[in-house]
């Protein structure tokens, strides 16, 4: 990375980076949340402190193990313009870094976030393994579904399964079942699994910091009525914008076409979040696909597309794919079955 490349647009003078996500993206350093990175005219280095004398050897770019006197020493001789980034840096540490540097503090938004937006083969092939292996642990939490077993249990499995594999997770495995089905971002319960009922599995594996997500929604047993027809719903909605994606899309469109789909069903209300995301090195990240998005597709992104219904003391359906944008088109990275199974 040229550093007049990154700092000369913004007028700047150097970019301390603090967001770990964009730490590790700079530097590589498997330890991001415990270092930062400054940017200057002259290169990028890493600052963190001696609990990492390897430093050197994990980061691309130079490491400074660093006492924190030492540290302070660093931003003293800072000068001229030093952007910092404001939804990261707490407001204390700010005022302490303006006490100790002769500097203008240039508030700054998305610089390194927008440099993360697509991905390089290195970045979609660690993409693509955490994808692997939370295939793996679906397959595997497939199994173990049946009556009277609590939703904790199997995202405990989940959990277990991905760590057994050297993997973290990407996030706490949801398990949402029954009438829990609609709540979005149901935590795993207590609750024991119901004949007759849905199950939605949303997942992701961790592999060298980047992340992955996924989700399906399977019958327990028989399962007909609203719940069957809100599930082929959302698949068709899902469907209906994985054939409208692909380079120079709107993201804002996408988005739109699944919930037309949904509306054709008198569904659209009971969609209450946005379409997908961008996954890499957090496993929430831009793109945004919504109906806010000011965003267009291009090749190297990841993004998700998870349509979903959601019904108030019924139940809910979420069915979820991880996609890489092509120069032609796109790849489906998550391969699980997406259509109706009961088990």
């Amino acid at each position: 990375m040229d550093p007049k490349t990154l700092l000369d647009p913004l007028g700047l003078d150097a970019l301390y980076i603090t967001r770990p996500e964009n730490v590790r993206y700079l530097s590589g350093f498997p330890h991001p949340e415990d270092a930062q990175a400054l940017v200057t005219q002259e290169g990028a280095f890493l600052l963190t402190d001696p609990r990492y004398p390897e430093a050197g050897r994990e980061s691309r770019i130079p490491a400074k193990v660093l006492r924190r006197e030492e540290k302070e020493e660093v931003f003293r001789g800072l000068k001229g313009r030093v952007g910092f980034e404001a939804e990261h840096l707490p407001y204390a540490a700010l005022e302490r870094l303006r006490e100790l540097a002769p500097a203008e503090w240039v508030p700054t938004k998305g610089v390194i976030e927008r440099l993360r937006l697509k991905k390089t083969p290195e970045e979609v092939e660690r993409i693509r393994a955490a994808q692997a292996l939370a295939e793996e642990a679906l397959a595997h939490a497939l199994g173990l579904l049946k009556p009277g077993v609590a939703e904790r249990e199997v995202a405990l499995e989940i959990e277990f399964f991905l760590r057994k594999r050297g993997a973290g997770v990407a996030f706490p495995p949801i398990v949402a079942s029954g009438e829990r089905g609609a709540l979005p971002h149901a935590g795993a319960s207590e609750k024991p699994l119901g004949r007759g009922e849905l199950v939605t599995l949303d997942l992701g594996a961790r592999v060298e910091g980047y992340h992955s997500d996924m989700t399906r929604t399977v019958a327990l047993g028989q399962v007909n009525g609203e719940l069957k027809r809100a599930f082929f719903a959302v698949l068709e909605a899902l469907e209906k914008a994985l054939e409208a994606l692909g380079p120079g899309k709107s993201a804002k469109e996408v988005d739109a076409l699944a919930r037309k789909a949904l509306e054709r069903h008198g569904l659209d209300r009971y969609f209450v979040h946005s379409l997908g995301h961008g996954v890499g090195l957090a496993v929430h990240e831009g793109p945004a696909l919504s109906p806010y998005s000011e965003d267009t597709l291009e090749p190297g992104m990841v993004v998700t597309v998870e349509p979903g219904v959601y019904l108030p003391g019924v139940g809910g359906v979420r069915i979820e794919e991880l996609v890489l944008i092509t120069a032609t088109g796109i790849e489906l990275l998550s391969r699980s079955p997406r259509d109706w199974q009961e088990v």
